[in-house]
Protein backbone atom coordinates (compact mmCIF):
# COMPACT_ATOMS: atom_id res chain seq x y z
CA UNK A 1 0.00 0.00 0.00
CA UNK A 2 1.42 3.44 -0.84
CA UNK A 3 2.11 6.08 1.77
CA UNK A 4 -0.65 8.53 2.58
CA UNK A 5 -0.16 12.08 1.39
CA UNK A 6 -0.14 14.87 3.94
CA UNK A 7 -3.14 17.19 3.80
CA UNK A 8 -1.38 20.52 3.44
CA UNK A 9 -4.41 22.51 4.61
CA UNK A 10 -4.30 20.64 7.92
CA UNK A 11 -0.50 20.75 8.21
CA UNK A 12 -0.49 24.54 7.84
CA UNK A 13 -2.99 24.99 10.69
CA UNK A 14 -1.43 22.76 13.34
CA UNK A 15 2.00 22.34 14.93
CA UNK A 16 3.14 19.07 16.48
CA UNK A 17 4.59 19.34 20.00
CA UNK A 18 7.44 17.23 21.33
CA UNK A 19 4.98 14.91 23.09
CA UNK A 20 2.95 14.37 19.91
CA UNK A 21 0.04 16.68 20.69
CA UNK A 22 -1.21 19.30 18.22
CA UNK A 23 -1.30 23.04 18.80
CA UNK A 24 -3.99 25.11 17.13
CA UNK A 25 -4.78 28.81 16.92
CA UNK A 26 -7.90 30.14 18.60
CA UNK A 27 -10.65 31.60 16.42
CA UNK A 28 -12.09 35.07 16.94
CA UNK A 29 -9.15 37.46 16.66
CA UNK A 30 -9.52 38.64 13.05
CA UNK A 31 -12.18 41.35 13.16
CA UNK A 32 -14.82 42.98 15.41
CA UNK A 33 -12.12 43.54 18.03
CA UNK A 34 -13.45 46.79 19.51
CA UNK A 35 -16.18 45.11 21.55
CA UNK A 36 -13.81 42.45 22.94
CA UNK A 37 -11.92 43.13 26.15
CA UNK A 38 -8.14 43.38 26.21
CA UNK A 39 -7.96 40.25 28.37
CA UNK A 40 -10.06 38.29 25.90
CA UNK A 41 -7.99 39.42 22.91
CA UNK A 42 -4.76 38.60 24.73
CA UNK A 43 -5.96 35.09 25.57
CA UNK A 44 -7.16 34.52 21.99
CA UNK A 45 -3.61 35.11 20.80
CA UNK A 46 -2.24 32.15 22.73
CA UNK A 47 -2.27 28.73 21.06
CA UNK A 48 -4.41 25.89 22.44
CA UNK A 49 -4.25 22.11 22.24
CA UNK A 50 -6.52 20.13 19.93
CA UNK A 51 -9.15 18.21 21.88
CA UNK A 52 -8.80 14.45 22.31
CA UNK A 53 -11.86 13.73 20.17
CA UNK A 54 -10.33 15.41 17.11
CA UNK A 55 -6.68 14.59 17.74
CA UNK A 56 -6.68 11.16 16.07
CA UNK A 57 -8.37 12.45 12.89
CA UNK A 58 -5.96 15.38 12.43
CA UNK A 59 -2.88 13.29 13.15
CA UNK A 60 -3.90 10.81 10.46
CA UNK A 61 -4.39 13.63 7.96
CA UNK A 62 -1.01 15.10 8.87
CA UNK A 63 0.71 11.75 8.53
CA UNK A 64 2.03 11.84 12.09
Amino acid sequence: MPKMKTRKAVASRFKVTATGKLLRRRPGKRHILTKKTSKRKRQLGKPALVSDGQLKMYKIQMGV
